[in-house]
């Protein structure tokens, strides 16, 4: 399998997956820390990263798309918020320990079962105790629809996968769910998503 391109796939005019926040983030707006120091992780072109900062976080992103963190710049630029923004491999990144009061994970499933395991362990490792992980991605029923994600089996999610993954913190929600998308041209349809919020024991 063949990695994939993330600057050949974000070089458009436009933003891909547009420039509203994803559905799972607006739709749980509550759960967010007040002022929270934040990772977002993968960010991609800065949607997810600006909301977080215009309700008050202090947002840390990377991606491995230096075009794709030349728009968050100029996204957040426009909104009036900042962003630190690093280009990084989501193999090679440091997850300082303790570090963040919120980790910010959604749809960055391109990864083997064995990176994935390893990103896992760094998110839960870089939350301070107490803090809180935010997570959302397509789950294993999205194979049958045609409105983004990966199309390996073994990139995708379950509740169980993550109930196991994450058992080791307080899980406040684990739901496996269908709801129509309109974000971009990216991810647009019908999907299947599960999402995960959890706050490291203290």
């Amino acid at each position: 399998m063949q990695p994939l391109d993330w600057n050949a796939k974000f070089d458009r005019p436009d933003y891909l997956y547009g420039t509203a926040p994803v559905a799972f983030l607006s739709d749980n707006a509550g759960m967010i820390p007040p002022a929270a120091k934040t990772l977002s992780v993968a960010e991609g072109e800065g949607r997810n990263a600006v909301f977080l900062a215009e309700r008050g976080c202090e947002v840390t992103a990377f991606d491995g798309a230096s075009n794709a963190l030349e728009k968050a710049a100029r996204l957040a630029s426009d909104r009036g918020v900042t962003l630190q923004l690093h280009e990084a491999d989501i193999a090679a990144w440091d997850w300082q320990p303790e570090t963040y009061d919120l980790v910010v994970a959604i749809h960055w499933q391109f990864t083997p079962p064995a990176l994935r395991d390893q990103v896992f362990a760094g998110m839960k490792r870089t939350l301070k105790p107490g803090g809180r992980l935010m997570l959302s991605g397509f789950s294993v029923t999205q194979l049958k629809f045609s409105s983004g994600g990966p199309r390996h089996p073994d990139h995708l999610y379950t509740p169980e996968l993550l109930t196991n993954a994450f058992a080791d913190m307080h899980i406040l929600r684990c739901a496996e769910y269908e709801k129509q998308l309109s974000s971009g041209a990216g991810h647009t349809g019908r999907s299947a998503l599960v999402d995960l919020i959890a706050d490291k024991l203290r």
